[in-house]
């Protein structure tokens, strides 16, 4: 992994590659390249470090000229980050040239039918591009076929001998003018254009071009021209497909004036929270409109247990959606890491519901956990931002985020969005069962506001900025919450490590003398989610033990709420809203306090180091 694109058509195919390189930094990267075919020529350059410094240099110097080609941003997997391991790897004839996401499992195996001295990268995808190079030679000597059915196949065969995942494409000097792609559990699109085709991995390298695509699916072989292209299943031979339009527009995938992306998505959180229960709202019912789930009432209320699995924030959210549907619902909730879903033997009844939460779409670990969940005969509902993405249309039915193109590593308006959606998805669940109308008009209510209710905590920003300066300097934060505000933290305590890269961690705040009390000092801060809920006094005992050793703390409560103040070295004050709710708007706080920290430490606030926007690696 991380990012790939390509290009056939009329125009130079080198400036558009690395065009579309950078509009795929946000997945996160250590290294980028790009092969460019000029009639029977490959020139490939490739370059450890960021695309400004290194490739891009690389590329202007060079003047590669050709209509077709294909780049890669490289995020570690096998081997370390370094010129010679990043994309594209060439075959050991020099003329086919190869980018990669995903992992060849058998890539041992695949390296030993080739001399060691064959090898000039330590990766697992150069074994891929010597094996499709020796399918293609041998293929020398079969009568009757074209230069382009010659490739295919020999794409084809060394497809088959893998182990792993993979989103590929494929080039050759003697085929000019033509792409071949494949996919299995990585993702890839096509753009389609006038005499012009691209080919990406993710639909943001696209927009400015095309809005029209087509997605490949799993085991999918694409033979892709400047005029058309041909589509075959590895597995059933010929496929389906359908062409789709990506929903919003090049503009919205830009900064828009903001510093960096994150602090643009935060702020648009008014909006993506409005967009996520727009036209979903019944207010005269007093419960929620959600088309797409693709169940009958008697299923819904059959369901008599919920199984949720997700990763990294939507985990998160996962386990603000626990509270949600026992306390609306009465339903009981199991929220499960989706690494840990997919591998264990867990016991469900008959008539669980599996849940399953993605920003991407494509999260190796929750589309596992899926297609597992349905072997077992189970219905898998999916909560999704990205339209057209495998996990959307894998799942039995769901609902779709709103939330528009997520460009920062570190997601925010996802789980706000995400939290939303988990509300509507409660309260229908709960009016189907016992939950009272005035209870679910109150949840409704509450939903209606919250857009004005954020944009007043963003008006808050200049006081986080000046809390956050504070605390730059501290190299170990706590967050700590009680019941739905446990999740608060996690999440909170997850975006501060995830961008600034200092130790944080989330606490429920009665585990605080369990342990981690005997960590705080006075340079070690505590950050309390202390809403005027049925637990703040108990809190606000737990924020005395803090206190009472010494260690700073920033309070994030509800506006009215003085006994705080004499507890809590900063406060940052809330709206008042449902206690079910609070997430939403608690987190808001959060999100710029780790924002305005990470840019105080000089840190990458958009790519951190280390991480990808879409892991499509287990």
């Amino acid at each position: 992994m991380c990012g790939i694109i390509g290009y056939v058509g009329k125009k130079q195919a080198a400036p558009l590659l690395v065009e579309g390189l950078r509009k795929l930094e946000y997945r996160g990267y250590d290294s980028a390249g790009i092969s460019v075919l000029d009639h029977h020529q490959l020139q490939t350059f490739k370059k450890k470090g960021r695309i400004q410094d290194g490739l891009a240099k690389l590329v202007e110097a060079g003047h590669p000229h050709g209509n077709s080609g294909i780049g890669h941003t490289r995020w570690a997997t096998h081997g370390p980050p370094s010129d010679e391991n990043s994309h594209p790897h060439l075959d050991q004839s020099g003329r086919i040239s190869v980018v990669h996401n995903g992992v060849i499992e058998n890539y041992t195996q695949l390296k030993a039918r080739f001399p060691q001295d064959t090898f000039k990268s330590s990766t697992d995808t150069e074994a891929l591009a010597h094996l499709i190079g020796f399918h293609y030679e041998k293929l020398s000597t079969k009568p009757g076929l074209t230069p382009v059915a010659r490739l295919t196949e020999a794409v084809t065969h060394a497809l088959k001998e893998v182990v792993g995942t993979y989103g590929l494409a494929v080039l050759c000097s003697e085929v000019p003018g033509v792409i071949i792609a494949a996919r299995r559990g990585s993702p890839l699109i096509l753009g389609l254009a006038t005499e012009e085709i691209f080919l990406a991995s993710d639909a943001s390298a696209l927009v400015g071009h095309t809005r029209d695509v087509v997605y490949l699916s799993d085991y999918d072989l694409a033979v892709v021209r400047a005029d058309g292209f041909e589509l075959s299943n590895l597995g059933t031979g010929a496929t389906d497909y359908q062409v789709s339009r990506i929903e919003y527009s090049a503009e919205a995938a830009e900064k828009g004036g903001y510093a960096h992306y994150m602090l643009k998505e935060i702020f648009e959180q008014p909006e993506t929270i409005e967009n996520a229960f727009r036209g979903r709202l019944d207010l005269e019912e007093a419960t929620s409109k959600l088309g797409g789930l693709n169940m009958t009432p008697a299923e819904l209320r059959a369901v008599d247990e919920i199984v949720i699995a997700a990763c990294g924030t939507s985990w998160h959210a996962g386990l603000a959606g626990e509270y949600l549907f026992e306390e609306l619902a009465q339903i009981p909730v199991e929220v499960e890491y989706a690494s840990e879903f997919r591998y264990r033997n867990q016991p469900l009844t008959k008539n669980t519901l599996v849940l399953v939460i993605t920003q991407s779409g494509e999260t190796a670990d929750t589309l596992a956990a899926l297609r597992e969940a349905k072997r077992r005969g189970h219905k898998v509902l999916a909560l999704c931002n990205v339209v057209g993405s495998t996990i959307a249309r894998e799942a039995d039915g769901g609902v779709y985020l709103r939330a528009g193109p997520e460009i920062s590593v570190a997601s925010t308006k996802a789980f706000t969005s995400q939290v939303t959606v988990l509300a509507l998805l409660a309260t229908l669940f709960g009016r189907m069962r016992m939950l009272p109308p005035k209870k679910g008009v109150e949840i409704l209510h509450g939903l209606q506001v919250l857009p004005d209710q954020v944009r007043a905590v963003l008006g808050l920003a200049d006081q986080i900025k000046a809390i956050a300066k504070k605390y730059t300097h501290c190299r170990d934060f706590y967050f700590l919450g009680r019941q739905i505000g446990f999740p608060v933290a996690l999440e909170g305590a997850l975006k501060l490590k995830e961008i600034s890269y200092i130790h944080a961690e989330g606490y429920s705040a009665a585990e605080l003398k369990h342990g981690p009390i005997a960590l705080i000092d006075e340079e070690s801060p505590s950050v309390a989610i202390i809403p005027n809920d049925s637990m703040h006094d108990r809190l606000l005992a737990n924020l005395e033990m803090v206190k009472a050793r010494k260690g700073p703390i920033i309070a994030i409560a509800t506006a009215g709420d003085t006994a705080i103040a004499g507890v809590a070295n900063d406060v940052i004050y809330l709206p008042q809203t449902p206690d079910l709710l609070m997430p939403i708007l608690a987190i808001i706080p959060l999100q710029l306090l780790a924002y305005y920290i990470a840019v105080e430490r000089g840190c990458d606030v958009d790519k951190p180091r280390n991480l990808a926007k879409s892991v499509t690696v287990s």
